[in-house]
């Protein structure tokens, strides 16, 4: 008898709603765009606020109410979800403030780094195994990141920052024992209380809140909360569905997609080196789609 050591083909059954939440994620800086006499600070708090009654209202209409009060009654869950709630506020507000001042290409870089930590985190935390030719996509994509990285070291912090938060977002939502909406609520709740002290800090500040002083505003803030919800909701649905070097690996819609946008619509300079960069990557992406289609056509 002899063992097979080649990896089973990986599970692709959230594959349509990871792709649908990267999707939805590299358009963000468009909305954010139109939020720049905003301060980073009360956009993130309204976002967290609107995303609180959006989360409650799907609940109410998928009939989750049970599920969320199960959750609320373990600790074990509301310590997961307490930790990817940080995470995840984590994110936002570096995020936020990376596309307010400009910095869109150093918040790509940072989603072009993330699914490489995922790669890493599902070989050591979850035991997931890759192919040669996944391998090989692994280090051309390294190859790739760490070029660009050189070309933008003042911004490598934001960077490191998303990357770092989104993953560790991620492999606690996988891990976590619960559904991807009733977890989505808890992490709001749980940053409830930091997004009404920033709101309290910022109207104290001379610019005061932004809500209440034009119309395009007080329509905008509040969609903020659509636009958290459907697509964490998506991504957190497909972190449960999904191996997690395969999600890492579509995460790479995201990043591509702020560079483009960084280049075509914010007019960022494009360097010889980001060029290359990208070429790497996308080579990288080639292959690992190329291995994953064929492993699942053969399972």
């Amino acid at each position: 008898m002899t063992v097979s050591t080649v990896p089973p083909a990986p599970r692709t059954g959230g594959l349509p709603q990871a792709i649908a939440a990267y999707g939805i994620w590299c358009l963000f800086p468009l909305y954010f765009a139109l939020l720049k006499a905003v301060s980073p600070f009360e956009v993130v708090a309204w976002r967290l606020l609107f995303t609180l009654p959006f989360c409650v209202v799907v609940t109410v209409l998928l009939r989750q109410g049970k599920q969320l009060r199960e959750a609320l009654s373990q600790p074990r869950i509301l310590g997961a979800l307490t930790v990817s709630g940080l995470l995840i506020g984590t994110n936002w507000l570096v995020y936020v403030m990376s596309v307010l001042h400009g910095h869109v290409l150093a918040a790509s870089l940072g989603y072009y780094i993330n699914p490489l930590l995922n790669v890493l985190a599902g070989t050591l935390f979850l035991r997931e195994k890759l192919s040669r030719l996944q391998w090989v996509a692994v280090i051309l994509a390294t190859c790739g990141v760490a070029i660009l990285s050189l070309g933008a070291l003042d911004t490598l912090w934001i960077s490191l920052v998303l990357a770092m938060s989104f993953c560790g977002y991620g492999l606690t939502r996988k891990l976590a024992p619960v559904d991807a909406l009733p977890g989505l609520t808890i992490e709001t709740l749980v940053l409830l209380p930091p997004a009404l002290g920033l709101l309290a800090w910022q109207a104290l500040t001379p610019e005061g809140l932004a809500m209440g002083t034009s119309l395009k505003l007080n329509l905008l803030l509040p969609l903020a909360g659509i636009l958290t919800g459907t697509p964490l909701l998506l991504f957190a649905s497909a972190a449960r569905r999904l191996d997690f070097s395969t999600l890492g690996f579509i995460q790479f819609v995201t990043p591509t997609g702020l560079f483009l946008l960084s280049l075509f619509v914010f007019n960022e300079p494009l360097k010889p080196v980001q060029v290359v960069c990208f070429a790497l990557i996308w080579a990288a992406i080639a292959a690992f789609c190329w291995d994953l289609l064929s492993r699942r056509a053969a399972a």
